[in-house]
């Protein structure tokens, strides 16, 4: 069987929409469908017509033909199954079937028909692949996307908490001004809140107010709950005395985020933020970063596919005289961990004394703003049960919904930090309706994605669930489900215990942070 063209028609042979499958010119393709409404009679029960060269098998929607315009050779029956398939794609790509609604989505109906006919010959397909072909959609385009969002987030959170920061500060020099103190105990203020907050960085004299700062995320990723709006962004103290270069334009920074419905939260106080971790001041000549990395792929009926951890210890040394030192580390005996060591790293005292140094005493850490990999370590081979958080999903289909239950349970172990977990829904006209859901939701139309999101998950919460309702839907539409989050802590428990200098001298200050991030992890 051949095709020649697929086009829906007015009753007056007006074309709205033609997809010619072989070589023909304009002015024969329109020469046929202008001849069409001439050759169909009334009162007649069959849907062809058959002239000296093509025949011409229709179907009418409402005020329009949906027409095919074969050879006389083709199968009529092919041809009745391909135009059945065609009627059922219109009305999916096209919800109003008149002039207007054709013409909107002509490029939409283009687009269908070439999955369903190729070269004239009809493709073995059904109505929810050739959407599912339309749709490209890309899993690697969704997680890198998610990503980027989560930065997003991430950084719009460090903003909000940088601007409370400063205002509060400015509220507390107002008032050491009015209780009588000189201005230079101003800087001092500053340098207390600082270390208190635990900020790193190369402080204000880097730039921008904002720009030379990065915070610890782990220090505040769990905001506390029952937040208020913060008394600077709302009452200003009178009569400051000394004043930072950006308070006007932090100021403005502030009204801007509560125009847009942003609420701006009270600083967390030092001692509930030291609880969770312990970075000193941004002076501290030495850094530390413990990080660990998971790769996890879980089966939807239960078991693992995939379970690996990655972990880095990084060290940053502001200084070159501070980069003659040696670092002291323990971890857990967990099975399975293995630890590779840099190449200029001494192996020897590494593995019999868990000291990591440089194999040239005389050579010191390199010093600047980058950190450098020191020790890697990967755990590989650990089961359903040590997983820190598992996700399930039952999709169920009732008459013409899908109810989708989700549910999660955290171990033990970890303190979760903004948990993302994120559901591939079916093509959707409007937001899937969500019944029940401990946390909130975002519903992401363009990428069709469903985001479940908790703030924090803790002895309070090991477990929670969400109930949504969408059309009927395959369950397979609903995997793979990504899930993203934070901790403070990791496997390996692998921490510096203390650092010892190999010149003369006390040895260096150091900061140590320690996290456990996500980077994938699915159920499939």
């Amino acid at each position: 069987m051949v095709v020649l063209a697929a086009s829906i028609i007015s009753k007056s042979g007006k074309a709205l929409v033609s997809r010619q499958f072989v070589d023909m010119s304009r002015i024969r393709i329109e020469g046929l469908l202008a001849a069409f409404p001439k050759l169909v009679g009334t009162g007649k029960q069959h849907t062809y017509v058959e002239t000296e060269n093509v025949r011409y098998v229709y179907q009418p929607i409402e005020g329009l033909y949906l027409l095919l315009i074969t050879n006389k050779q083709s199968n009529i029956l092919e041809d009745l199954d391909t135009l059945r398939l065609l009627s059922k794609l219109v009305p999916e790509y096209s919800p109003s079937l008149d002039e207007d609604g054709v013409c909107k989505t002509a490029f939409e109906l283009i687009f269908a028909f070439d999955e369903a006919i190729s070269l004239g010959n009809k493709e073995n397909v059904t109505v929810q692949q050739v959407k599912q072909y339309c749709e490209m959609e890309s899993h690697e385009e969704k997680a890198h996307k998610l990503m980027m969002q989560s930065k997003i987030n991430e950084t719009k959170d460090v903003m909000k908490k940088k601007a409370s920061e400063l205002d509060k500060m400015r509220m507390e020099r107002g008032k050491i001004d009015k209780g009588g103190y000189s201005s230079i105990s101003g800087p001092r203020v500053i340098e207390k809140t600082f270390s208190d907050m635990s900020i790193t960085g190369s402080g204000f004299g880097s730039g921008s107010g904002l720009g030379g700062l990065s915070m610890d995320m782990d220090s505040f990723a769990s905001k506390p709950k029952g937040g208020r709006p913060s008394a600077a962004a709302t009452a200003p103290g009178k009569g400051l005395g000394m004043k930072l270069g950006k308070t006007q334009k932090t100021n403005q920074f502030l009204e801007s985020l509560k125009a847009e419905g942003e609420v701006i939260l009270e600083d967390v106080q030092p001692s509930s933020v030291q609880s969770r971790a312990s970075p000193l001041p941004p002076t501290d000549p030495v850094t530390v970063t413990i990080e660990e990395k998971l790769n996890v792929t879980v089966k939807r009926d239960g078991g693992v596919n995939n379970f690996d951890v990655q972990g880095t210890l990084a060290l940053q040394v502001l200084n070159d005289a501070d980069g003659f030192i040696q670092l002291q580390i323990e971890n857990q005996d967990v099975p399975g961990l293995s630890f590779k060591t840099h190449p200029n790293i001494n192996k020897d005292l590494f593995n019999s004394q868990q000291v990591v140094g440089a194999k040239d005493p005389n050579r010191p850490f390199p010093s600047g703003q980058n950190e450098t990999p020191l020790v890697k370590w990967r755990i590989q081979g650990m089961d359903e049960s040590s997983l820190p958080l598992s996700v399930n999903c039952w999709p169920s289909v009732s008459g013409n919904e899908t109810y989708v239950n989700i549910e999660y349970e955290a171990a033990e172990m970890f303190d979760l930090h903004n948990v993302v977990i994120s559901i591939p829904l079916p093509a959707l006209r409007e937001a899937p309706s969500v019944r029940q859901i401990d946390g909130e939701w975002k519903y992401d139309s363009r990428n069709s994605v469903l985001e479940w999101s908790i703030l924090l998950i803790d002895q309070s919460n090991r477990s929670g669930s969400m109930e949504f309702v969408v059309p009927p839907a395959d369950p397979s539409t609903f995997f793979p489900i990504s899930i993203g989050f934070s901790a403070s802590s990791t496997f390996s428990d692998l921490k510096v215990t203390g650092i010892h200098p190999l010149k003369d001298g006390n040895p260096p200050k150091y900061s140590q942070r320690t996290r456990l991030v996500t980077a994938n992890y699915q159920v499939v």
